[in-house]
């Protein structure tokens, strides 16, 4: 039997890192990029790439820009900085799209229902993302269970990066020899500046951080990443 996946795929280094460890996995992969009126469109234009570069044979772009109506961010909107536009008194990241992992989680599951998948691959991760409640171990499995009722489908909501730090993310793209690619190829910055990204914003730091980390202590995450994943 064919094992397949679909991967929520936007072209940045968690959901690229999730692509190549799912790759030797999988006999049959398919990604699935989110056009939701994000702020740069080149997140997307790398993400196709990538997926080309990488060898993956089925690649969906899905217009979901109904999110930009619903969900004001400063993902999806060119607020200033300092501007929590966020109105529920949570104090969440103005970064925050609400219900933007429910939409995409559930829009992946509707489509690996329909080609026979029996896993969904996303880059969400607890660690680094505490403040963003779609981003907790709890939200997923809560969803997935809600999937899999509501669809009488067996699917796996799968997140390997989920209790790593970014230092082990880039530890885990090394082990994948694919240490580079998603180095300079991946796009993370929330300014739309490929690669290392534009210097100053939220992303850049959290990546810059992790990637300086690694390879100031390559050997001891390396061994951590091999205990968390059983690699």
């Amino acid at each position: 039997m064919t094992k397949k996946a679909v991967i929520v795929f936007s072209g940045g280094q968690d959901s690229t890192t999730c692509l190549v460890h799912a790759l030797p996995l999988y006999d049959e992969i398919h990604c699935i990029t989110f056009d939701y009126g994000q702020r740069h469109r080149a997140e997307i234009e790398v993400a196709q790439q990538l997926s080309k570069q990488l060898g993956v044979k089925v690649h969906k772009i899905l217009d979901t820009s109904l999110l930009n109506e619903l969900a004001i961010s400063s993902l999806t909107r060119d607020n200033t900085p300092s501007l929590n536009i966020n109105s529920s008194g949570n104090n969440l990241p103005n970064t925050f799209v609400p219900g933007r992992n429910i939409l995409f989680l559930t829009l992946a599951s509707i489509y690996a229902y329909q080609v026979r998948a029996e896993a969904i691959i996303t880059g969400i991760c607890e660690i680094e993302c505490s403040d963003y409640p779609d981003c907790r171990d709890e939200f997923v499995k809560h969803l997935n269970d809600a999937i899999e009722f509501g669809m009488d489908y067996k699917l796996h909501i799968q997140t390997p990066l989920m209790r790593l730090s970014k230092a082990e993310t880039w530890a885990l793209a090394d082990h994948h020899q694919q240490l580079n690619l998603i180095r300079h190829e991946t796009l993370t910055c929330y300014n739309g500046i490929k690669g290392s990204g534009c210097g100053n914003c939220d992303a850049y730091n959290l990546r810059a951080n992790g990637l300086n980390e690694f390879l100031e202590n390559r050997t001891q995450i390396m061994n951590n990443l091999k205990t968390k994943l059983d690699l």
